[in-house]
């Protein structure tokens, strides 16, 4: 029934579609629709104007189908309601509720909510619902997800696996920093669905390994990032061969005008639905500004690190990572590095380490400001104050996840204070700023710091036992003592003849 109103609905709005003229016009202020109609800003009339930096929500023209109150009032396949129920998914958290009627219903859709508000669920159930049944040809996917970073892909892919194998869907991830030959493979075998970095998914289209011109359904996840970065020229790309009367989602905890250019471009009446403004601030998260020394920062770090409870602490740089990351080990705190400079097995084995307790600090770059979501994370340090105030919001959505509360901490120096003002300002967040001093009672009641043991400590990866072969005696290494061993049994037996 959605379905065939959505048949009509591309009629309407993109008929003629030749995609003509597409490519020249990339940049352009005056962005032409699929359907070679006027731009979607301006086509339907003109849009209110944007506070600065604010992003400013198209227009609707076809209402949006209401929200629903649960998972069974939806058109999806009854493989995936059980799915939904077995992984203990019971009731849809706001923005599923509200924009799931609709993407099911093959609308395009932007969405912002939130970290940890359920945005891949929101989009995920969606695309797999639409796409269950079909099946894949070699190298060409019926669905893509585009996504700014490594980590983000295998939460996403991690997110949506038991649910594409509800119903019998192939997922494949597409990320730089791990083996192409078993990417491309993957993508000959048949993948319905690919979750993708935008410059290893360029690099696998330029080898003749993936074609996109049967993706009929197109999400951008982290939106907002994926406009900026340097990303929007190969997001621009690879939007241009998926099929241009598919559809076409964008999601983001942060939207600002850097999207603009996705929007007039790339979505035909768009289902908006926000659940958070952009500089929205969860409910359940405090937010401290604690103003520091910068005599004390470091000591003051090194005690928030060797809290109990796991933390993750931001700086700027990769070599202020490792920097910190070898103090606090050193000093006794298990501590583990995470920036670009670490090769993906690296960085998948030490959010694996985070995750289960192996370690209790991540020390990070702002590689991990979206796509990781740690249950029971309850405290975020910014030892480094960002510069921006979506990559504040990004960092502290690391806590406060799904209903559950936290706390975002950040160290400010006296000749940072008034940069701190202006970005809590635009942020929209009115913050709890408290004098801190070493060795004082707010310290530890505002963030748990306390003295580390100072006994250095070491990570070393958990051991995986492997199972011995049938009849296996021996393995691995010991193979040359037992060769060297059947010699001297021969040199003894020859001496004995003798």
């Amino acid at each position: 029934m959605n379905r065939t109103r959505t048949n009509d609905r591309f009629t309407r709005t993109r008929n003629g579609s030749t995609d003509s003229g597409r490519g020249s016009s990339r940049f352009g202020s005056s962005a032409r629709s699929r359907s070679g109609g006027p731009s979607r800003s301006g086509g339907y009339g003109r849009r209110p104007a944007a506070v600065q930096g604010e992003f400013a929500l198209p227009r609707t023209i076809t209402p949006a189908l209401p929200a629903v109150e649960g998972f069974a009032d939806l058109d999806m396949p009854g493989a995936l309601l059980a799915a939904l129920s077995s992984q203990g998914v019971t009731v849809p958290f706001p923005i599923q509720a509200a924009t799931l009627p609709n993407s099911l219903a093959g609308r395009d859709v932007l969405g912002r909510g939130r970290t940890g508000s359920g945005k891949t669920l929101a989009f995920g159930l969606a695309l797999l619902a639409r796409t269950a049944g079909q099946r894949a040809e070699a190298r060409q996917p019926l669905g893509l997800i585009l996504v700014p970073t490594r980590e983000l892909a295998q939460q996403v892919t991690d997110a949506l696996a038991p649910y594409a194998r509800s119903v019998r869907l192939r997922l494949a991830t597409v990320v730089g920093g791990m083996s192409i030959g078993r990417q491309a493979s993957a993508l000959r075998g048949g993948a319905e669905v690919v979750v993708a970095t935008p410059g290893r998914l360029k690099d696998l289209i330029d080898r003749g390994e993936c074609r996109l011109n049967q993706v009929s359904i197109t999400v951008l996840d982290e939106a907002d990032q994926m406009a900026d970065m340097g990303f929007m020229p190969q997001v621009t790309a690879l939007l241009d061969q998926v099929r241009p009367e598919g559809q076409r989602m964008l999601f983001s905890a942060t939207l600002d005008r850097n999207v603009d250019l996705l929007v007039r471009r790339y979505l035909s009446d768009p289902v908006v639905h926000s659940v958070d403004p952009s500089a929205g601030a969860v409910t359940t998260m405090e937010h401290h500004v604690l103003h520091v020394h910068g005599a004390d920062k470091h000591t003051a770090t090194t005690q928030i690190a060797a809290r109990d409870g796991r933390v993750i602490m931001f700086l700027d740089t990769k070599h202020a990572v490792d920097g910190l990351t070898e103090h606090l080990l050193n000093s006794g705190v298990r501590a583990a590095a995470l920036h670009g400079g670490k090769s993906q097995p690296q960085r998948t084995r030490t959010l694996a380490q985070f995750k289960t307790g192996h370690v209790n600090v991540l020390v990070a770059t702002n590689v991990a400001a979206r796509g990781i979501h740690v249950d029971n994370l309850d405290l975020v340090v910014n030892v480094d104050p960002p510069t921006d105030h979506k990559d504040y919001l990004h960092r502290g959505g690391r806590t406060a996840r799904a209903g559950e509360s936290g706390s975002v901490v950040t160290l400010v120096t006296p000749n940072q204070r008034r940069g701190m003002t202006r970005l809590m300002a635009a942020a929209g967040i009115v913050p709890q700023t408290t004098q801190v001093r070493v060795g004082e009672e707010a310290l530890h009641r505002i963030t748990g710091a306390q003295a580390p043991s100072g006994i250095p400590v070491v990570i070393t990866a958990p051991v995986v036992e492997r199972p011995k072969k049938r009849g296996a005696t021996s393995c691995g290494r010991r193979r040359p003592v037992s060769a060297a061993r059947r010699a001297l049994v021969r040199q003894s037996t020859a001496g004995a003849a003798t």
